[in-house]
């Protein structure tokens, strides 16, 4: 068998972390990166360097503080146990929250920079001619931005896939619950079982490489160059 019990289950359980980190992402991080495309208020500067700092901080200096920030004694952890009668630290809920937050800059970004490609004239005209906010996103913006959209969004669902640092730090390493793919690879190793770390390392590489060939297929990095005589 390929993969054993435990490493099937990492699988699905990264792949549904993923998926409900990604849907959240596009949630929160497609209002914000417009906002910050059309906005020239003061704190759009603060924001932006917020949203990059995961880009340059350790995972592990991340998850520290959002394991403070989950601890019994803090009012975000004890408000959450009041809605949902669960933890954050050291369960799935805590591992979505810590992957958002992670995962941000691989979404605002690249859609901050495909909204402030759309020109202020177009989005003016279709107001001119009757079109709502509503129908702008749909008959304007939405179509000039779909692939970036689709990348961002394969860029973050593959980020979230292969987290560890951040994962280890607020989810430990409990089976069923919190051990995702890196962490089950990282157990296979220390165990040496280097068989099974291998089966999954090639797993993750090879999600790993053909998303960034959808992604630079979708930024259109693969169309041939036209020579001018």
């Amino acid at each position: 068998m390929l993969f054993e019990n435990n490493d099937i289950t990492a699988i699905f359980l990264t792949l549904q972390l993923a998926s409900i980190s990604t849907f959240i992402l596009l949630i929160i991080g497609l209002p914000l990166a417009w906002w910050l495309a059309r906005t020239h208020h003061r704190a759009k500067i603060l924001i932006e360097t917020f949203i990059a700092m995961p880009l340059i901080l350790p995972p592990t200096v991340i998850g520290f503080y959002l394991l403070l920030a989950f601890s019994p004694d803090n009012i975000l952890s004890q408000t959450w146990e009041n809605l949902f009668s669960s933890s954050l630290a050291f369960s799935f809920s805590g591992l979505v929250v810590g992957s958002v937050i992670y995962s941000l800059p691989f979404i605002v970004q690249p859609m901050q920079s495909a909204y402030e490609r759309i020109p202020d004239l177009t989005l003016k005209t279709a107001a001119s001619l009757g079109a709502s906010k509503f129908d702008q996103s749909l008959s304007i913006i939405l179509p000039m931005t779909k692939r970036a959209t689709i990348a961002s969004a394969a860029l973050a669902f593959a980020h979230t896939m292969g987290e560890f640092g951040i994962v280890l730090m607020i989810g430990g390493n409990i089976p069923g619950e919190t051990q995702v793919v890196s962490i089950a690879l990282f157990e296979h190793v220390e165990s040496m079982a280097y068989e099974e770390a291998h089966n999954l390392a090639l797993l993750l590489l090879a999600f790993s490489f053909t998303t960034l060939v959808m992604i630079n297929t979708l930024s259109g990095k693969t169309k041939p160059r036209v020579r001018h005589a």
